[in-house]
């Protein structure tokens, strides 16, 4: 059982859902973004997603977008973020999971890429567009490593997908509340409730909820559905809004705390 597993077993016997925050690796640089990982844990974060700037995110909104654009400005490069990670590791055992996309993974060598994400200390890679029917080559190295692969599921996801997704996922289930990108918004789909629930019959994973999470509110009502509920442009606003890497620490930490606060309380009358 590795971190991923442990903190979904953990907060499932409290009753609780998981606070999954995204941060993209060196927005504005990677000594801020150490401090802001920090920050956001000692916020209520449960597990972190912290995202590999690309040059074409595609399914990113502007926000994150924008995120990428800095952090690709300021120099970030892959082994950088794993630099990173290995300074977070000294003293944190949050679960991290690596989000990005295909390409910059298999510049890497995906031999190589799995053994320095293990030796760094990353539980779990999101890659956004590689479908589980493409993954075989990516796992070859990943899965003797014990490196989860998490993929996605969306509005438009049949049952047979449902099914794959089940099958061949690990760690927890991303589903897409939305049909498009990420970013906040104000309403989601009336049925996210009965769709999620309709993939929780079918898995043993755990269901998170992401793209869209903007207020406590929303948070706190997938919460009283989903296993986890994933937040990132919400977040990458506040830090995107405050200047120097104290005032954008203590806004991300400060925001993720009330989106926890908001999900316990709807832990404590279930």
């Amino acid at each position: 059982m590795n971190r991923i597993d442990e903190k979904f077993a953990g907060l499932k016997s409290q009753g609780e859902a998981a606070l999954i925050p995204f941060v993209t690796a060196g927005d504005p640089d990677l000594d801020a973004t150490l401090q802001i990982l920090r920050a956001v844990e000692r916020g209520g974060a449960d597990l972190i997603e912290l995202g590999v700037p690309f040059s074409d995110p595609m399914a990113d909104g502007l926000t994150i977008q924008r995120a990428s654009e800095r952090a690709l400005q300021s120099g970030t490069t892959l082994p950088q973020i794993l630099e990173m990670v290995r300074q977070l590791r000294r003293h944190s055992e949050i679960p991290l999971i690596l989000f990005g996309y295909y390409n910059p993974f298999f510049r890497y060598g995906l031999k190589r890429f799995a053994h320095d994400l293990n030796a760094a200390g990353v539980d779990g890679i999101l890659c956004v567009d590689l479908p589980p029917e493409e993954s075989g080559e990516l796992r070859r190295w990943t899965d003797p490593h014990g490196l989860d692969t998490i993929f996605l599921l969306a509005p438009t996801s049949d049952a047979t997908r449902i099914r794959l997704v089940s099958e061949q996922g690990q760690g927890f289930i991303y589903y897409v509340s939305v049909t498009g990108v990420t970013g906040a918004r104000k309403r989601f789909e009336a049925d996210l409730r009965a769709q999620v629930t309709r993939v929780r019959r079918v898995t043993r994973l755990p269901v998170g909820v992401g793209f869209g999470v903007s207020t406590p509110d929303q948070a706190a009502w997938i919460a009283s559905f989903a296993d986890a509920v994933v937040v990132g442009s919400a977040l990458i606003t506040q830090i995107e809004k405050a200047k120097g890497w104290r005032e954008k620490s203590k806004r991300a930490g400060a925001f993720v705390a009330r989106l926890k606060r908001a999900m316990k309380r709807v832990a404590k009358q279930s």
